[in-house]
């Protein structure tokens, strides 16, 4: 879809003479109208998603953003897999985001001579930098500074923790351990140190041309595996500076909390990011499964309170890989999430390689639903004792105090850079909050919001002109009828962004 060039806000498809005005509002055909859903759904692409006719239908069944896992694939694989992103939404009249996922310092075992051996507990085993092979006795490493990382006594947590590794002796580049917990190890296996503390930088030499790709290719967000501390974030950012400066691309940043260390400096990390992903596979590794939910709910308030998107992943509808209906468990997981304020639930092999993409993303949608129906709004407990600073902020908490008190049908930002919704969208709401906004890239960025929609809107230097037209869209795409009351919030002059200044309440069909 493109960026509209007129200069005058009117909704697209709307008639360019104002004779519509005088004419009387139908009410929305139910058909067309939008999703109640505020919860959004991040799914990861791969060979079991990567037609163009199964990518319309996960977009169809609620996708609103999707995930390139650099962890696998070419630039070019990538690349082409945004082309067919942008297509399906087109063919689906919808804009979705697309989020570059980087592959980070994972740091594993090597290969072994028959791709797998078998540990028993208490047999020595070695972890050898400078080895080529492993066997049962030994095996390499793709992180070659791990021996300096560890001393005797740390514990080694192999294959996502399924075996464990007690450190009898570091000599050299040989790390010489004790193993614990068994288990078949194969080639290629992720290590961690319990308790977290492994030196590897966030950002590898892979990780860095993976974002410059990235940033040409266009994408919407960028996630960055294994921050350690704000530092890591700022490089990351002045990376995405540069490599954006030709085309003026600022693609948002996503910190993916899954190291131990980054947790004792999470709000820095938060403010120094654009949001959070509750990584929870490998940050369940080093801090133990017992301490993730806690950590989960924490950092989930964290990001709202400032005003940070957060999404939550790993392991959400695992067993949809193989099953076509997920276990009570995960129901309650994603619903907990939910519940917990989360912006956005996320899969990923459920529709990387699993049978049932379409299924699992329907499944979800459902559950997301399901949770929200239950939630207690407290707007007003939320504003109690606070001091805003700016205008805009001002405004957006007043759009929802206002719809929430008068039962408004719906909020609409008139927005250029979406920061109004984001307001907006950090306490919970029953009222839906809508973008609209000439901007394609402000629709994709927004897509990750919690509890917001976009609709695409022209551009003006006219506000009464810009609000008719609004009103025109909500009734056209069945967000509101005759009657219905709307809040709108504006900046004034038109088209400046940050700028939102003013509240308006309208009942739609009603004017003079």
């Amino acid at each position: 879809m493109a960026v509209p060039s007129s200069s005058s806000w009117k909704a697209s498809r709307c008639p360019r003479s104002p004779s519509w005005r005088s004419a009387p509002l139908k009410a929305p055909d139910p058909v067309d109208a939008p999703s109640a859903r505020a919860t959004k759904i991040v799914a990861t692409l791969g060979p079991a998603s990567s037609s163009a006719d199964t990518l319309a239908r996960m977009i169809r069944a609620g996708v609103d953003v999707v995930r390139l896992n650099f962890s696998h694939g070419t630039a070019e694989d990538h690349a082409a897999r945004a082309g067919l992103v942008r297509a399906a939404a087109l063919t689906c009249d919808r804009e979705v985001a697309i989020m570059a996922d980087l592959q980070g310092p994972k740091i594993r075992v090597g290969k072994f001579a028959d791709g797998k051996v078998q540990l028993e507990p208490g047999q020595p085993f070695i972890l050898d930098a400078a080895c080529e092979l492993g066997d049962q006795g030994k095996v390499g490493l793709d992180y070659p500074d791990l021996p300096r990382d560890v001393r005797s006594g740390d514990i080694l947590l192999l294959n996502d923790g399924l075996i464990r590794l007690l450190v009898i002796r570091v000599a050299g580049t040989e790390i010489h351990t004790e193993v614990l917990v068994g288990g078949e190890l194969s080639n290629n296996k992720g290590i961690n140190r319990q308790g977290g503390g492994l030196t590897a930088p966030a950002l590898t030499g892979k990780d860095m041309e993976d974002l410059r790709s990235a940033v040409q290719m266009g994408v919407d967000y960028i996630a960055i595996s294994f921050p350690k501390n704000r530092t890591d974030m700022e490089m990351a950012r002045q990376l995405v500076a540069i490599a954006g400066a030709p085309t003026g691309a600022r693609p948002q940043l996503i910190a993916k909390i899954e190291r131990a260390e980054a947790i004792a400096v999470l709000e820095e990390i938060i403010d120094a990011s654009d949001g959070i992903m509750v990584a929870r596979g490998d940050l369940a590794v080093e801090v133990g499964a017992a301490a993730v939910p806690a950590l989960q709910k924490r950092m989930i308030r964290m990001a709202r309170s400032r005003n940070r998107t957060v999404i939550t992943a790993t392991q959400m509808m695992e067993s949809m890989i193989v099953n076509a209906m997920p276990t009570r468990a995960e129901v309650s997981d994603v619903a907990n999430a939910v519940l917990d304020g989360t912006d956005a639930v996320m899969l990923s092999a459920e529709t990387a390689v699993g049978r049932y993409p379409v299924e699992t993303i329907e499944a979800m949608a459902s559950i997301c639903l399901e949770a929200e129906k239950s939630q207690h709004f407290e707007l007003d407990k939320d504003f109690l004792d606070q001091t805003f600073h700016r205008v805009d902020q001002s405004i957006a908490y007043a759009a929802l105090f206002t719809a929430h008190h008068m039962r408004c049908k719906a909020i609409c930002a008139l927005t250029h850079s979406g920061a109004t919704t984001l307001w907006m969208s950090r306490h919970d709401s029953a009222t839906p909050i809508y973008a609209l906004t000439p901007r394609v890239a402000t629709q994709r960025k927004v897509a990750l919001y919690r509890n917001v929609r976009t609709l695409q809107l022209e551009e003006s230097g006219d506000r009464d002109a810009s609000l008719l037209a609004a009103e025109k869209l909500l009734v056209e795409k069945g967000v509101a009828g005759p009657g219905d009351l709307v809040v709108f919030t504006v900046g004034e002059p038109m088209g400046s962004p940050g700028g939102t200044n003013t509240l308006k309440i309208v009942r739609v069909g009603q004017h003079g």
